[in-house]
C-alpha cells in the first residue's frame, strides 16, 4: 500500500501533464515543470506524510494510540523541506510558485511567535512547571482493556489549557508586531507557511478536544489526533487542514453506517478511533483535490478558496500618459492578510495626466 501511494504521488506530480483534465489538476504545474530534482525536498515531505498517515492509521486502529514520534518526524521533515526548497533554483511557473498558499509578514511573524510559544510550553512541561494531562490514566484501565472511563477528564483540560496559553500569547504578539510592508522572502514564506499549517491543524483538533471534553465530561479526541493533523498541516500548509477537519466526520459517518449494516447481518465491527478518519480525509484532499474544489464551488459559490490561487507576482506594463512613458506597477500576490478586493484590480490603460 505504501509503495503504491508513493508511485501514485510520483506519477501525479511529474508524469501527468498539468493540462490533463482532473489528474493534471491534483498537484499543479509547479511539480511537473520543475521535475523531481528541483522539488525533491517538498516531495520527500509529501511521501513522508503519506507513510506516516498509513503507519498512524494501522497503529491507532489497533491500539487507540498514536506514537508522537511519527507526526513529530513528519513535522521536522516538513520544516526542513520548506527551508531547503526555498534555496532551490526553480523554473518560472507564474500560476504556482509554491505548493501551498503563502502568507504575508503579519501571519509569518504570528506563526513564528506561535512556534516560539510551543517551544516555551514544551520546556516548561519538561522541567516540571507544567504537568502532563492524564498522567494517572493507566490506574483506571482494567486488566486486558485498552480504554477506560476516566473520571477526571474536565480537570485534565485545565492542564492542557495552561499549556496552550503561552502559544496563544506568543501568536498574538507576533501577529500584532507583524505589520511590515512588502512581501517576505521565499524562505520566510515557505517556513512560516509550514508553521502556520502546523498551528492551524493542531489548533483545530485541540480546540474540539478541550471544549468537547469540558462539555461531555469524557475525553473527546486524543492528543494523538492533535499531533496527526498538526503534522499534516506542516506538510500541506494552513488551508488543507481546515478542509480535512470538516471532511473527516463524513468518513466517520460512512464507517458507522457500514458497521451498522454488518451488525444487521451478524458481523459485529469493532469501534475505531478518530485518527484513521483524519488520515482518510487527508488523502482525499491531497489526491482528489479537483473534486474537492468542485464540491466547494457548488456548496459555496463565490467564496474564495486560497488553494485555487497560489503565490504569484505579476508585473504589468501600463501606459500612464497615453503616449509619453510607461510605468511598471507590481501587484500584490494572493496571500493571507492581503485584501482580495484590492488585489483583483483591473488596470485600465489611459489615465490622462494632469
Amino acid at each position: 500500500m505504501t509503495g503504491c501511494l508513493f508511485l501514485l504521488s510520483y506519477v501525479l506530480c511529474f508524469w501527468v501533464s498539468p493540462s490533463t483534465p482532473f489528474l493534471g489538476e491534483i498537484f499543479g504545474d509547479w511539480w511537473h515543470v520543475n521535475g523531481i530534482y528541483r522539488t525533491l525536498p517538498m516531495f520527500l515531505a509529501l511521501v513522508t506524510m503519506v507513510a506516516g498517515l498509513l503507519a498512524m492509521t494501522i497503529i491507532d486502529a489497533r491500539t487507540f494510540t498514536i506514537p508522537i514520534q511519527i507526526p513529530l518526524f513528519m513535522t521536522i521533515v516538513a520544516f526542513l523541506a520548506a527551508v531547503v526548497q526555498s534555496f532551490m533554483t526553480m523554473r518560472h511557473t507564474p500560476q504556482q510558485l509554491w505548493p501551498y498558499p503563502e502568507i504575508d509578514w503579519t501571519w509569518a511573524l504570528a506563526s513564528f511567535g506561535g512556534m516560539a510559544g510551543v517551544a516555551i510550553s514544551t520546556i516548561l512541561l519538561k522541567v516540571g512547571v507544567f504537568n502532563y494531562s492524564f498522567a494517572d490514566y493507566e490506574e483506571y484501565v482494567k486488566e486486558g482493556e485498552t480504554l477506560c472511563e476516566y473520571p477526571h477528564a474536565r480537570r485534565e483540560m485545565m492542564k492542557e489549557m495552561l499549556f496552550i496559553l503561552p502559544i496563544v500569547i506568543c501568536f498574538v504578539i507576533g501577529w500584532m508586531v507583524g505589520y511590515e510592508k512588502g512581501i517576505p522572502s521565499m524562505l520566510v514564506q515557505g517556513l512560516a507557511g509550514s508553521m502556520l499549517g502546523y498551528l492551524v491543524g493542531g489548533g483545530l483538533v485541540w480546540g474540539i478536544r478541550i471544549f468537547g471534553t469540558l462539555g461531555f465530561g469524557r475525553e473527546a479526541m486524543g492528543l494523538g489526533d492533535v499531533h496527526l493533523l498538526a503534522g499534516v498541516g506542516a506538510v500541506v500548509g494552513w488551508w488543507d487542514p481546515i478542509l480535512i477537519f470538516f471532511i473527516a466526520p463524513f468518513s466517520g459517518l460512512l464507517w458507522a453506517a457500514f458497521s451498522a449494516i454488518l451488525e444487521k447481518i451478524g458481523k459485529k465491527q469493532s469501534e475505531i478511533p478518530y485518527g484513521p478518519h483524519l488520515a482518510v480525509a487527508t488523502l482525499l484532499v491531497v489526491f482528489l483535490r479537483p473534486g474537492i474544489h468542485w464540491v466547494w464551488s457548488v456548496a459555496m459559490p463565490g467564496v474564495h478558496q486560497p488553494t485555487t490561487e497560489k503565490l504569484q507576482i505579476n508585473l504589468y506594463e501600463v501606459d500612464l500618459t497615453y503616449r509619453v512613458k510607461q510605468g511598471s506597477i507590481p501587484l500584490m500576490p494572493h496571500v493571507v492578510g492581503c485584501d482580495k478586493v484590492k488585489q483583483d484590480v483591473s488596470l485600465v490603460c489611459g489615465f490622462k495626466s494632469s
